[in-house]
C-alpha cells in the first residue's frame, strides 16, 4: 500500500519537502521523500538537441529549461497558464510550459525562443518584424508572443486582425504593445502567405 503522509511536528511548511512525504509497503515502513524515491528518466529534444536526464514528476518543463537546462529565454510570469510567458512549442504545437510536467514530453521535440533563429543568429522573419512594429517595450513577455505568434500563422489563423487577435488572447502584454505585436504577426503572415488579408 502506498499513502501520502504529513510528518509530525513542526511547521510542514518549513520543510526542504514541504512536509510531504511518500511511505512505499505498508505504512509502518521507513519513509522517502518523493524528490528521491520517485525520477523518471526522460529523453526529448530542445532546440534540435537530445537531452535525457532524471526529473522529478513534479518538475514543470518550463522550470526544467530555465534551471537544468539554463535556457532562460522561456518565462515564468503566472506559473498558472494565464499569462503567455512561457509559451513554447511541442511537437509544433504551442504550450504553456509551466502548466506541462515535463515527463510528459518524453520522446518529443520542445521548440524554445532560443530555437527560433538560424544557427547563425539570423533572426527569423517574425522576430525582424517584432523590432519593426515596436512590438516590445520591457520584452518580457516578447518571446511567449513570438513562439504564440509563429503558431498562428502556422495553424492558419493569421487571416485577419480579428482573427490573429483572438489566436493570440492567451499572451498577455502589460506594456500594451498590442497594437505591435498584431501589426508584426500580420506582416509575417502576409510574407509566408500572399492570400492573407490586410486586415
Amino acid at each position: 500500500m502506498t499513502a501520502i503522509v504529513r510528518r509530525s511536528g513542526g511547521n510542514p511548511t518549513n520543510a526542504p519537502d514541504g512536509g510531504l512525504c511518500l511511505a512505499l509497503g505498508d505504512m509502518g515502513s521507513s519513509e522517502a521523500t518523493l524528490s528521491s524515491a520517485i525520477r523518471t528518466e526522460t529523453a526529448f529534444t530542445v532546440n534540435g538537441l537530445r537531452v535525457k536526464m532524471e526529473l522529478d514528476p513534479r518538475e514543470s518543463l518550463l522550470d526544467v529549461l530555465r534551471e537544468r537546462l539554463g535556457l532562460t529565454g522561456t518565462k515564468k510570469g503566472c506559473d498558472h497558464g494565464q499569462c503567455g510567458a512561457c509559451t513554447v512549442h511541442l511537437d509544433g504545437r504551442r504550450i504553456v510550459s509551466c502548466l506541462t510536467p515535463a515527463v510528459q514530453v518524453n520522446g518529443q521535440a520542445v521548440t524554445t525562443i532560443e530555437g527560433v533563429a538560424a544557427p547563425d543568429g539570423t533572426l527569423h522573419p517574425l522576430q525582424e518584424a517584432f523590432i519593426d512594429n515596436d512590438a516590445l517595450q520591457c520584452g518580457y513577455c516578447t518571446p511567449g508572443q513570438v513562439m504564440s505568434g509563429l503558431a498562428c500563422i502556422a495553424e492558419g489563423h493569421a487571416g485577419d486582425d480579428d482573427e490573429i487577435r483572438e489566436y493570440l488572447s492567451g499572451n498577455l502584454c502589460r506594456c500594451g504593445a498590442y497594437a505591435g505585436i498584431l501589426a508584426a504577426v500580420r506582416e509575417t503572415a502576409r510574407r509566408t502567405d500572399p492570400r492573407v488579408g490586410e486586415g
